[in-house]
């Protein structure tokens, strides 16, 4: 009991000792923590991280990039404003990359004073494809309608470009749209940021000599494309071989290509170049009120798409489940025919996708005519399936009289009983040539001839107006790639397009960014309102009652250890 004072007078030495060491660590951790600057993404689906590809684009801006987000305002509905919220995540982590380089800023167009500003900002804005959307939320009993303008420009040097940043499938819910349109934005911004700074554009061939087909029909899918890509109309009597290009597009080909024209672009492919074949199975003259039958297409391409792993057969596709519409007679108005639009299922909404980072995200593609397609075991060669029709399809094969009856006379789906039906394939690994041993030593293109293919990738589609834009019949212009004069809607045919081309040629991989996924944990509403009085209390009353009980606790020791 002798050394027990001594003890006493140990203590508060000891605890001296461990706080001096508390407050060295936490000074050491912070001067560490100056110098080394990180960031840990501990979310589920890492929604705070960038591809690879879109770091090294943020990286690598070699100029000031501006970006203007003009979706802003008070009073958001909750989806709006999580959209909001994960565009300024998204930008934030460029900026995190791109350094002083990348600017961004939120404006709210509704309250910039100056009037003439607005004005010339909204004219602006307007002339450049941007349309606000009219939202309307319901919250506590309340109605409210607010215009919005889910868009961003970005300026970079002399070049702008327009980022849409609502831009999700039209078959969703409202918060569904918002959610997968978060996921999209990494690969707008990405996409937009690479079209602006980009110093060489890759190459594209359009083999445009086989359709019968304006070039007018096809206006779309060039626009589309050239703004990314350089494009070229290929003369294959003209050109040796399409060497040089990063890849070749044939799009609706409507006549028989020549052994020759075969050849380039079997031995392109097999030289690693990247090819989109939009074809059709069976063609089909306009449809008269007895309707026409629908004749087998030879293209002359069959052996070619054998020999690569797929068989685009002579057949027409029926979908009872999504369908566009045509208008139809449908009754009598007194004297006068009652017209109305009928869903038409020789035109099916594909929305039916394969699991690839081309169709994620994607909004239903609008087709006319297809066909299916069917796999060959060929040895190297990944297929993946791209389009897909519904469950209820039904198959008709040639010749297939085709009328604008079945609307009126096919309502009963049970018909429709041949399960989905696969209508674009893509193709991947090192193809083998359809000239092989064909080529004798004397063949001057034996020089350049491959037998055996690099690794390559081709998409096979069997609906060639998927990449046809419809004309305006009053103005004779152009409607954009996807559009239905019916309903007024844009399809996904243009991002369905863009995609492919992006996944075949872009080395960058940019196209990687649609891989991002942001799961939608939406609150349960009707216990929301049941609950609303008692979480305020909860709220409220929780925070005082702990702070009350840890100043009891902490007077409890205080007493304890002084008494």
């Amino acid at each position: 009991m002798l050394f027990l004072p001594l003890l006493k007078s140990l203590k508060p030495h000891r605890l001296k000792s461990k706080s001096f060491f508390t407050v060295l660590g936490i000074l050491i951790v912070n001067i560490v923590g100056s110098w080394l600057y990180f960031r840990l993404d501990l979310t589920e689906e890492k929604r705070y991280s960038l591809s690879e590809a879109s770091i090294i684009l943020a990286e690598q801006l070699e100029s000031p990039l501006i970006i203007d987000v003009y979706l802003d305002g008070e009073g958001l509905p909750g989806g709006w404003e999580r959209l909001k919220k994960a565009t300024a995540e998204t930008l934030e982590e460029l900026k995190y990359h791109g350094g002083e380089k990348l600017q961004y800023q939120f404006i709210n167009i509704e309250e910039i004073g100056d009037e003439d500003a607005k004005a010339a900002l909204l004219d602006t804005l307007f002339n450049q494809g941007v349309q606000p959307t009219n939202i309307l939320d319901r919250q506590g009993g309340k109605k409210t309608e607010n215009l919005v303008f889910p868009y961003a420009r970005l300026r970079y040097e002399n070049k702008e470009q327009i980022v849409l940043l609502l831009k999700a499938n039209a078959s969703l819910s409202p918060e569904e749209k918002l959610n997968q349109s978060a996921e999209n934005l990494e690969y707008s911004f990405a996409t937009a940021i690479k079209n602006l700074t980009i110093r060489e554009k890759k190459k594209i061939g359009l083999l445009t000599e086989f359709t019968a087909l304006k070039p007018i029909n096809f206006s779309g899918m060039i626009n589309s494309l050239q703004s990314y890509y350089n494009l070229y109309i290929l003369d294959t009597k003209a050109s040796e071989s399409f060497a040089g290009l990063d890849g070749i597009i044939l799009p609706k080909p409507d006549y028989p290509l020549d052994d020759s024209t075969k050849f380039k672009i079997d031995q392109f492919i097999i030289h690693g170049g990247k090819a989109l074949f939009f074809v059709d199975g069976l063609k089909i003259d306009s449809i008269g009120l007895n309707g026409s039958f629908a004749q087998v297409l030879d293209l002359g391409l069959d052996d070619m798409f054998f020999k690569y792993g797929v068989k685009v057969n002579k057949d027409l596709v029926k979908d009872g489940l999504s369908s566009a519409k045509v208008p139809l007679v449908v009754g009598q108005m007194g004297d006068k025919p009652q017209i109305e639009p009928v869903p038409y299922p020789y035109f099916p909404l594909l929305n039916n996708f394969g699991k690839s980072t081309i169709t994620k995200n994607l909004d239903m593609v609008y087709t006319r005519f297809s066909s299916t397609i069917d796999t060959v075991a060929v040895p190297r060669i990944k297929k993946t399936p791209l389009l897909k029709t519904s469950n209820y399809t039904k198959v008709s094969q040639a010749p297939a009289l085709v009328t604008y009856d079945v609307a009126r006379i096919e309502t009963n789906k049970e018909s429709y009983n041949d399960g989905e039906k696969v209508v674009a394939y893509l193709l991947e690994g090192s193809f083998t040539s359809l000239f092989k041993n064909q080529i004798l030593p004397q063949d001057s293109r034996i020089e350049y001839f491959k037998a055996e293919g690099d690794p390559s990738k081709i998409i096979v589609c069997s609906d060639g107006d998927l990449i046809v834009n419809d004309v305006d019949r009053r103005t004779n212009e152009p409607l954009d790639l996807g559009f239905d004069r019916i309903d007024q809607h844009k399809y996904g045919n243009e991002d369905f397009l863009m995609n492919a081309v992006a996944y075949l040629i872009d080395e960058e991989g940019v196209i990687s960014a649609k891989n991002k996924e942001v799961k939608l944990r939406p609150l349960d509403e009707v216990k929301v309102r049941e609950k609303r009085s008692s979480m305020v209390i909860l709220a409220l009353l929780v925070p005082s009652v702990l702070i009350i009980l840890f100043g009891l606790i902490q007077n409890y020791f205080w007493k304890k250890k002084y008494n």
